[in-house]
């Protein structure tokens, strides 16, 4: 979880800094139940993360690697999904994959600073709550739900930096996250763990991590390696990067010593992740301090703290990498998140009688305007339609999960809703241009005698009858 910005010189950078005393650790890479077996059939690397606090940064961004140190943005570097719910921000994302790699979930802290919200309201009283997406494919998304795992805490102020694990011996997942709280008379950040199977109920919380005195945790990972000793390793931020080591998820954790030698200071956020073709991890460690995002240490032995190393044969895209998760890919998988996410076509909708002009959104209105500034706002993808396949849907590019529909005739850009309703609002029938057949216009599905027209530059869903309406009527479909 980056930080608040007191602790640190630097305060635009991290949220630890707020927390005198914040021990921070990162977001957990999480492997199916047999990780040594599994492990050979990967062949890349998935990364969530969020950018920043800046317009947008407080969303869900994807990467991807084919050798586990050099990344390329996906979606042309712009948002994969974006929050409707709860703060209407998300960070320090962790991708879980279930046992049978058939089930996939984002949970990420609900939190968005980068809307005027303080540190310290954040922590006292923020969000209770996590966001998640589920997926049966690491490409379809599900609308996001908030998850209440501190709601039942006491003082509860917040809940960040969740991650998970799968409990093979359990069968269940261990959820983990860290909560602002009062036990005996101090109130700090503590980490808090349920179980669960579906991040939709969990059972009662517990502590599970509480640090001596008024120390604080905020962040903490744990990875299964099976090796070196140990079966888990837990890579935490005190004063420097610790590394621990244990062979039970509940039981005692020894501590194997730190990185202060490496790295000295101004890193946090560790990102644990295992090449696919070799018995290495990459220890990735965001430099909070100088803003230049993620740097990996390597080890070929987690409990070796003496050997881990820095290297400089890595990049790391376009788009600033903070706090994040590393899924290693199946090959299955990896076909199919290239397939959606290397080369996104994205459309605009140009206007046939004034062609200077595109469709757009604007403080959620849908218009024509020219010279469209960002750009992204006249950007949607064409995608099945959401009440009919063999219709067409609009999703925004930079408000993914958020389609033009119409609204007592209306246009707007709306988060997607569960139910017919929406579903039907939002999806349209594709023919051949009224005033160009060459062109296209697009009927609605539940009033297919209405088109998508402008009238005084505004989106509307018409009847078209007149010379004027049906030019109106009449759209370019571009890329």
């Amino acid at each position: 979880m980056s930080t608040p910005p007191s602790r640190h010189v630097t305060p635009r950078l991290s949220r630890r800094g707020l927390i005198a005393a914040a021990a921070a650790v990162p977001a957990a890479a999480l492997l199916p139940a047999s990780p040594a077996a599994a492990q050979t059939a990967y062949t890349g690397y998935l990364m969530a993360h969020f950018i920043g606090e800046g317009t947008g940064g407080e969303q869900i961004y994807l990467a991807h690697s084919d050798n586990g140190l050099n990344w390329t943005d996906l979606n042309r570097g712009q948002i994969v999904l974006r929050t409707p719910i709860g703060t209407k921000g998300v960070r320090d994302p962790i991708i879980v994959r279930n046992p049978a790699g058939n089930r996939y979930w984002i949970i990420a802290t609900d939190l968005h600073i980068g809307s005027g919200t303080s540190w310290t309201d954040a922590q006292h009283i923020g969000s209770r709550n996590l966001v998640v997406w589920e997926s049966t494919d690491l490409v379809n998304w599900s609308i996001p739900w908030l998850l209440p795992v501190a709601a039942s805490i006491g003082d509860a102020g917040d809940a960040w930096a969740p991650e998970a694990i799968w409990d093979a011996a359990a069968g269940n997942f261990l959820l983990y996250w860290a909560t602002n709280s009062t036990l005996n008379g101090i109130k700090k950040h503590r980490i808090w763990s349920a179980r669960t199977t579906d991040f939709r109920s969990i059972t009662t919380p517990q502590i599970y991590i509480n640090l001596a005195g008024s120390e604080q945790l905020i962040d903490t990972q744990i990875i299964e390696a099976n090796t070196g000793g140990y079966r888990y390793y837990r890579a935490s931020k005190t004063t420097q990067i610790v590394i621990e080591g244990s062979n039970s998820l509940t039981g005692s954790w020894t501590r194997l010593g730190d990185l202060a030698n490496l790295t000295g200071g101004g890193v946090e956020g560790p990102m644990w992740a295992k090449f696919n073709d070799r018995s290495e991890w990459a220890l990735w460690l965001d430099q909070y301090a100088t803003g230049r995002g993620y740097m990996p240490v390597l080890t070929t032995n987690p409990a070796a703290v003496s050997g881990y190393r820095k290297v400089t044969n890595y990049s790391l895209g376009s788009n600033l990498k903070r706090h994040g998760f590393v899924l290693n890919l199946t090959q299955a998988e990896e076909t199919r998140v290239l397939g959606r996410y290397q080369n996104p076509v994205f459309n605009r909708l140009q206007s046939y009688n004034y062609q200077d002009r595109y469709v757009r959104h604007y403080n959620m209105d849908v218009r024509i305007d020219p010279g469209v500034s960002p750009v992204a706002d006249s950007q949607f993808r064409l995608v099945p339609g959401l009440a009919s396949s063999s219709a067409v849907s609009f999703e925004s590019v930079n408000f993914p999960g958020h389609f033009l529909r119409h609204a007592n005739y209306d246009f707007v850009l709306a988060p997607r809703e569960s139910g017919g309703t929406f579903n039907a609002d939002a999806t349209f029938n594709r023919v051949a241009g009224l005033a160009d057949s060459s062109w296209s216009s697009f009927t609605s599905y539940n009033f297919p005698t209405r088109y998508i027209r402008h009238y005084g530059y505004a989106l509307r869903l018409d009847p078209v009858s007149t010379t004027q309406e049906r030019a109106d009527a009449t759209f370019r479909v571009t890329t």
